[in-house]
């Protein structure tokens, strides 16, 4: 078994603490500052965050496919990481300090502009951290466990970006000084996380694991690969409905439920429980497998958002706490097993292809395929706002059942999609350790 030290586990985690957080404001915040601080309508809002996501998308892949073939003294990772956290700090200020334009499309473009801007440095460090988690262990479990370190970090970091923007932003008696002051201290987070991991992971040689195959027939290749297909396409199918219920949670406390401050509530119980059961899953992964983990999960998820949506105007905003508490015990598994998978896929395209090893393609495309269902998520909820005649300044009746909509029955048909699929993905522990074995007779 791979020995990994206390702090190669620790360095590695805490990174992405800086990635939820940012994660947790984009998806929880960003689509209501738009609407309700910066003041761009609703279907403008949602369409700037799906080109910025869409662009973010597309820049993934090329980061993973050039961070492959970097040679350097500091590693094939690292040196991105840097720059990425560097520039991230600046924008998390910029796009948080409010602007007031002159017409919604100059203001459409300003702010579409600076969250392309933004994604795009925050690229720089994302796919070159997911990538390092294949080449720091090869062991099943181990890489399950390395990965409850990283998600232990990745909750608090949602805590943090959870709890802690309008606390910060009542700090000041100008919402303009507020929501700048809560993006420049959220950026210092990302940024310093970033760095201790930077400094802490020592990047193994890659020499000879060079791949000489071009940018194009690279990707098509490994979309082609049927197993990462069955992973990958889950994956991607929980993210979007995860992603709607994440930006239409804050307008259902605060139409539905006529209390905004319980929001805040609900974020803690749903990433406590998350963190909680994380260790617990991680345990039970080890006897039943990732994918039978994660399903279970990710039906705990589905059901509980579903009972949240269709029961909360009635029985209340406790009752929605506690429900998003049970949501969270499903979530946990999201923040682990499709992280712990992932690694398993790149071993077997590396055993199978006999080409050399390629976790910067394969974490960009994980990356890309989450950021795409993040896009049309965040776009969807702010044209469905748009279609059942949301205006912050007045919710009637049909824009509440858009909101109901968007927080439970509509996430749930991509949740149901996702397991469908998920139940063709074939590694397990027996499966994988025989991939091994294949290696080591060749």
């Amino acid at each position: 078994m791979t020995h990994l030290t206390k702090r190669t586990k620790f360095g590695f985690g805490i990174g992405d603490l800086g990635g939820n957080l940012f994660f947790t404001i984009m998806g929880f915040y960003l689509l209501y500052y738009f609407t309700d601080v910066v003041g761009l309508l609703p279907a403008l809002a949602g369409t700037a965050l799906m080109i910025g996501k869409v662009w973010d998308a597309i820049t993934d892949p090329i980061t993973g496919y050039v961070s492959d073939r970097t040679h350097s003294k500091w590693g094939r990772r690292r040196p991105y990481m840097f720059v990425g956290a560097i520039i991230s700090f600046f924008c998390m200020t910029l796009i948080f300090t409010p602007i007031h334009l002159s017409t919604q499309l100059l203001l459409f473009i300003y702010v579409t502009f600076v969250y392309c801007l933004l994604n795009t440095a925050y690229t720089l460090v994302n796919i070159p951290y997911a990538a390092l988690l294949p080449e720091l262990t090869e062991d099943y479990h181990q890489r399950t466990i390395l990965t409850g370190y990283r998600m232990s970090f990745a909750v608090v970091g949602t805590f943090i970006g959870a709890a802690l923007v309008m606390p910060i932003i009542s700090l000041f008696s100008s919402q303009t000084m507020g929501w700048s002051m809560m993006g420049t201290f959220m950026g210092s987070v990302m940024l310093f996380s970033t760095l201790a991991t930077v400094y802490a992971i020592k990047e193994p040689e890659h020499h000879a694991f060079v791949v000489q195959n071009g940018f194009f027939s690279t990707f098509s290749e490994v979309l082609k690969d049927k197993v990462f297909l069955s992973a990958l396409l889950p994956w991607t199918f929980f993210i979007t409905g995860t992603s709607m219920v994440q930006g239409a949670l804050v307008y259902y406390f605060a139409y539905i439920f006529g209390n905004e401050g319980l929001f805040q509530l609900a974020l803690v119980a749903l990433l406590s429980f998350s963190l909680l059961f994380i260790p617990l899953w991680v345990r039970i992964a080890g006897r039943i497998g990732k994918k039978r983990c994660y399903m279970i999960g990710m039906s705990i998820m589905a059901v509980a958002v579903l009972l949240f949506s269709l029961l909360g105007a009635k029985l209340g905003p406790i009752y929605g706490v506690v429900v998003m508490g049970l949501a969270g015990i499903g979530l946990s598994t999201h923040y682990v097993m499709p992280h712990a998978i992932l690694p398993d896929i790149v071993e077997y395209d590396a055993i199978k292809q006999k080409r050399g090893r390629r976790e910067g393609v394969f974490s960009s495309l994980w990356t890309f395929s989450s950021k795409l269902g993040q896009a049309f998520a965040l776009a969807l909820n702010g044209w469905i706002l748009a279609l059942f005649g949301y205006q912050s300044s007045s919710v009637g009746p049909l824009a509440k059942i858009g909101i109901i909509l968007l927080c439970g029955p509509l996430p749930l048909l991509w949740y149901i999609v996702g397991l469908w699929i998920l139940r063709h993905y074939p590694i397990d522990k027996a499966y994988y350790e025989k991939l091994l074995d294949e290696r080591v007779s060749v």
